[in-house]
């Protein structure tokens, strides 16, 4: 009776282990089979398949189900930024011949000996194709920024290259207006894309000229260990708290800058840029006491 007893007992254990070691490879082998789709989903080339409705197996199935949906979701997103870019590059181009030759016309006629009323109205015609011709350019490089056709590419770069440049831009505008332009000295270097930075820079810069009458604008630079902060500070008219947050907004114009030319997107397209570059943009300022605009860059990658 005892080898009886003993014999079942090594059955039941060599029968629990058998089990316990083939639960262990259909396990494993589940899991491989979930490591693969995943390697295939992440190559772009995930095929769904079919397989046994076991407990395990079943959850390959419902596994495979979802990448298949996420990988044709994935191909009509594409397909959907590959449509509007091709539409932005459509826009961009079709316009870019109509507004050019409003500009050239425009440019002719006011050589010509015109009456005094209609050299004004072609001062503003001309004024108005080229308020045209900026915003079609904001339009189209702010489309591909949130769309992310366009990817910006920060680098580890100096600061003082940049803001003299911006400066030299910027140094005749000031001085028909009798502002100082001043950049001070810095050796700090940020991580940023320098095509779209300057761009960015500039935007905040011909702000600062715009909207001061008296005075200048400044531009200086403080490091911190994971920011570096270039400040564009003016002694123009100012912006009241409770327009702060509303300044960055597409298209918003405050009820003092309505006066003064412009469409209301450089700051918007400003803050995108700086975004894409893992940096943000604050202001501080009080109404008739100018503001500083705070553009933080990472200070490494």
């Amino acid at each position: 009776m005892r080898e009886w007893i003993g014999l079942f007992g090594l059955c039941s254990m060599a029968l629990a282990a058998a089990w316990v070691y083939g639960t262990h490879r259909r396990t494993r082998r589940t899991m491989e089979t979930l490591a693969a789709m995943l390697d295939a989903a992440m190559n772009g080339d995930f095929h769904e398949s079919t397989f046994d409705e076991s407990l395990l197996s079943a959850l390959e199935t419902r596994f495979a189900h979802y990448l298949a949906a996420s990988t044709t979701s994935a191909k009509q997103v594409s397909a959907e930024k590959e449509r509007i870019k091709t539409l932005i590059s459509d826009l961009s181009h079709q316009t870019k011949t109509p507004i050019a030759n409003l500009l050239l016309y425009t440019e002719l006629l006011a050589e010509q000996p015109l009456p005094p009323d209609a050299q004004t109205d072609t001062a503003i015609l001309h004024a108005q194709a080229e308020k045209l011709r900026f915003l079609i350019d904001d339009l189209v490089k702010l489309s591909r920024l949130e769309t992310g056709i366009l990817t910006l590419h920060p680098t580890p770069n100096p600061l003082a290259d940049l803001l003299t440049q911006t400066a030299q831009q910027f140094s005749a505008k000031a001085a028909d207006k009798g502002l100082s332009l001043s950049v001070v000295p810095t050796t700090a270097q940020a991580c940023f894309d320098p095509k779209w930075t300057a761009e960015a820079l500039c935007n905040l810069v011909d702000n600062a000229i715009k909207y001061t009458a008296q005075g200048g604008v400044t531009l200086t630079v403080t490091a911190y260990e994971l920011f570096v902060r270039v400040d564009i500070a003016d002694t123009g008219m100012g912006i009241a708290e409770a327009e702060q947050a509303k300044i960055f907004s597409r298209f918003y114009r405050g009820e003092r800058a309505a006066q003064i030319e412009g469409v209301g997107i450089g700051l918007y397209l400003t803050r995108e840029i700086v975004r894409a570059e893992g940096g943000y943009l604050r202001v501080s300022s009080a109404v008739d006491q100018g503001a500083v605009f705070s553009l933080f860059l990472p200070s490494a990658p």
